[in-house]
């Protein structure tokens, strides 16, 4: 069980794969709020790990309009990986702090290529409220943030999409993206293409975030060795979650968020997760933050008795 194991806290401080900068100040904010002693107050044993060094960069050029700031991203990336390997070789669960969503093709890498390695494989439960899956292609902004879901699972800027050291990084049938309520028109023709299951929130609405988590664990679980769990934070509703740069109102109400975490600790499958797209410079005395602490207690297994 995840109680039984040491959770390795990773800051991923990177925000040039989206609109706003803010979000690499996430990883101090959410320590701040108190994320340590919040885990360890629920019985977990954390070590922080510190953060994953941003290279240097010219922040004034963005390289190629399609993808931009890719040699940074990946570079970055190319660092968290090796982070992520190095904590789950050390028998930890890694509970990466972002940064952007772009971070997680890092994070992903790391867990695909540790568990390839080993003979065995990892699913994937991705709650957003975009679906991340536009390549260069098929992007309207070129952000590096809307490009990561895709990515990892084979289509998008070549050094993201093998960062892995294999492609695809991840078996689309064990990949579950839950809680959308906005898509791009490259993005609709590529989950279809792919065959991804997705649940927006009207799926929520209609079938209840129970329902839906157990089929998404179900999904995620199926011939693996659990599930990555990757969070943005944009998927809740900007009520609860005001601090983040791609607000789309609908999102997850503050009861739904914790289920959703809930159902992802009682299920005893988490590998490792991550918690993206907060950022400090758009909240509200740092309410996202504080979020942030209580959602990732829900996942690793607080309980009111």
């Amino acid at each position: 069980m995840i109680l039984d194991r040491t959770i390795a806290l990773i800051g991923a401080p990177m925000d040039v794969g989206g609109v706003y900068r803010g979000a690499s100040l996430a990883p101090d904010a959410v320590r701040i709020a108190g994320l340590i002693p919040a885990l360890e107050k629920i019985g977990l044993r954390v070590v922080d790990r510190g953060d994953v060094r941003m290279p240097a960069f010219d922040a004034s050029d963005d390289g190629d309009p399609h993808a931009r700031h890719l040699d940074v991203i990946v570079a970055h990336g190319e660092r968290l990986r090796d982070e992520v390997r190095a904590a789950l070789a050390d028998g930890q669960v890694p509970l990466v702090i972002g940064g952007d969503h772009a971070i997680a093709c890092g994070t992903i890498a790391g867990v695909s290529s540790f568990h390839r390695d080993r003979g065995t494989s990892a699913g994937l439960i991705w709650f957003d409220a975009h679906g991340d899956m536009n390549t260069p292609d098929s992007s309207p902004s070129g952000n590096v943030h809307g490009m990561p879901l895709a990515s990892c699972l084979g289509r998008g800027p070549k050094r993201l999409v093998e960062l892995a050291g294999a492609v695809p990084m991840l078996d689309v049938k064990n990949c579950v993206l839950v809680g959308v309520h906005e898509l791009d028109r490259g993005e609709r023709a590529l989950i279809r293409e792919f065959g991804l299951r997705i649940y927006t929130m009207r799926e929520i609405d209609q079938m209840g975030m129970q329902r839906v988590m157990e089929e998404a664990i179900e999904i995620a679980c199926d011939g693996t060795d659990g599930f990555h769990l990757s969070f943005d934070v944009d998927g809740c509703d900007e009520s609860i979650a005001p601090g983040t740069g791609t607000i789309v109102p609908g999102g997850t109400s503050w009861r739904e968020s914790h289920l959703f975490m809930e159902n992802i600790a009682d299920c005893g499958k988490l590998l490792s997760m991550e918690l993206v797209e907060i950022n400090p410079l758009l909240d509200t005395k740092n309410k996202t933050a504080k979020l942030a602490v209580a959602l990732a207690q829900s996942a690793l297994g607080k309980l009111i008795y």
